[in-house]
């Protein structure tokens, strides 16, 4: 009977952190959504500012603005699917900022300054967010597979959460933008 008892005990223990751990891992995944999605809307006014002084790299702007568009189409997709697209976003905005470069007065435009900046500081978000989600992934993966809650893990379907993973290390950092 005490054994029974301290199975029961420790089944519903290892239960709630996997149940914890699942939640937490949702609350991540949420929070780089929220951070993917306002890139994203930023992306048309900063395409707008950029058109009237770049008249001559429209292929960047629209590759910038179809990669845009492949994202969004995949907002309701798992982050699993999404990394290389979204990462292939991050790249288009790299290639963007290199770009304004050899246009000075596009670079003294306060109003893409601002919109510079702003999305400078969502890219660090994201990276804080891909960090937290990749924790928390870790966190239910490590309960998922060790023993003994793997075995409550199998009896209530528990599955190992997929990573929000970067196939190029490059496309991890923040565009560099200098003011």
């Amino acid at each position: 009977m005490c054994a029974l008892l301290v199975l029961g005990g420790a089944t519903v223990f290892y239960y709630n952190r996997l149940v914890f751990n699942r939640h937490r891992v949702a609350e991540a995944a949420s929070g780089i959504d929220v951070q993917l999605k306002r890139r994203a809307s930023l992306i048309p006014a900063l395409v707008e500012c950029v058109r009237q002084y770049m008249s001559y790299e429209q292929s960047t702007l629209q590759a910038l603005v179809q990669q845009r568009m492949r994202a969004v189409q995949l907002a309701d997709s798992p982050l699993g699917q999404r990394a290389p697209v979204e990462a292939k976003l991050g790249s288009q905005l790299r290639q963007l900022f290199a770009l304004v470069e050899a246009y000075p007065e596009l670079k003294a435009d306060s109003q893409f300054r601002e919109l510079q900046g702003t999305i400078s500081e969502v890219e660090d978000h994201i990276q804080m967010a891909r960090r937290y989600y990749n924790g928390a992934v870790r966190e239910l993966n490590v309960l998922v597979e060790s023993v003994p809650s793997n075995l409550v893990a199998r009896l209530f379907s528990f599955a190992p959460a997929e990573y929000f993973t970067m196939d190029d290390l490059r496309h991890g950092q923040s565009p560099k933008m200098e003011f």
